[in-house]
């Protein structure tokens, strides 16, 4: 049995905050951050709306896109490192305000490879036939864990959320395969203490390399070549790191999504939030060969090709 994605949703906030927004709160320009990250505005989630509540809207989003109905769900995975709070996980919370009464339910905490660790879980419960449909989602509200002081971290982050039913695609459609990876003893150089903690230079060596190999490594897994991939959707965390994997994969600009500039990095969201993005504007149709490719703390990383349709 194939699986794949057979529904999407996404959720972002309605509150924009430019960079000259940010100029008027800390020592930075909108030309530095621009050239160094690609950014120019990110989604601001304000006190009212929690991570749950984002992840509610992308996955209601998500399942009527999909045609299924909320009971027909088996497992929810929720990819995020900001919950409401440590327990109840997000999954269960939504798992109540979705209806999806007969699904099993657990968030993963893999950063902003969450959502990669999310679509690769809900493979394996499908081709074992254990579960037929699988609500993968991802979702952060960085800004609550953001120190709004620190103009290195500051200006990237933004909140938001992303949503996918993962079940039974057709012959030849589907997750191709999928590459995972950790590397524990970085973690040192970005993690959370009151906020989130960053050594720039080191994580941007560590992306690059790792957004570049973990895509070759699972077009190879595929039988596929550099040749045969349509679209990219990397992580949406910088510019630069972004250009990096597509020059790798031999990619023209225009079949690489981008859209950092608008959002920020929303971490475990980035990737389905841009994969809506895409689907909408057409430029991901049936039969396309798509990797999605990400990195984050921990340190992670995750890639998953997929042959799109249903």
């Amino acid at each position: 049995m194939n699986a794949g994605i057979i529904g999407m949703g996404r959720f972002v906030p309605e509150t924009v905050v430019t960079n000259a927004d940010l100029e008027k709160r800390m020592d930075t320009t909108d030309e530095w951050i621009r050239t160094r990250t690609g950014i120019e505005e990110r989604r601001i989630a304000g006190d009212e709306i929690d991570t749950s509540d984002m992840a509610f809207e992308a996955a209601k989003k998500a399942i009527e896109d999909s045609g299924i109905k909320p009971e027909e769900i088996d497992l929810i995975l929720v990819a995020t490192v900001t919950p409401d709070q440590s327990f109840p996980s997000v999954s269960c919370m939504i798992q109540d305000r979705l209806g999806a009464k007969n699904a099993a339910a657990m968030d993963i905490s893999a950063a902003c490879s969450g959502f990669m660790y999310g679509l690769a879980t809900a493979k394996q419960f499908i081709m074992t036939e254990t579960y037929k449909y699988v609500l993968v989602v991802g979702v952060e509200k960085l800004s609550k864990i953001t120190d709004w002081n620190d103009r290195n971290t500051a200006v990237l982050f933004g909140d938001g959320a992303g949503a996918a039913i993962v079940g039974p695609v057709s012959e030849g459609r589907g997750i191709l395969a999928f590459e995972l990876g950790a590397d524990g003893s970085g973690g040192k150089h970005l993690y959370f203490d009151e906020f989130i903690q960053m050594n720039g230079r080191e994580v941007f060596k560590f992306a690059v390399r790792q957004m570049g190999e973990a895509s070759v490594r699972v077009i190879e897994k595929a039988g596929l070549s550099k040749d045969d991939v349509d679209f990219l959707i990397p992580h949406q965390a910088n510019i630069r790191i972004m250009e990096s994997s597509r020059q790798r994969l031999n990619l023209p600009e225009e079949k690489m999504s981008k859209t950092v500039n608008r959002f920020g990095n929303t971490s475990a969201a980035s990737i389905p939030i841009s994969l809506v993005e895409e689907i909408q504007n057409g430029k991901v149709k049936d039969d396309d060969v798509v990797v999605m490719v990400g990195f984050g703390g921990g340190l992670t990383w995750g890639s998953v090709i997929m042959k799109w349709g249903r």
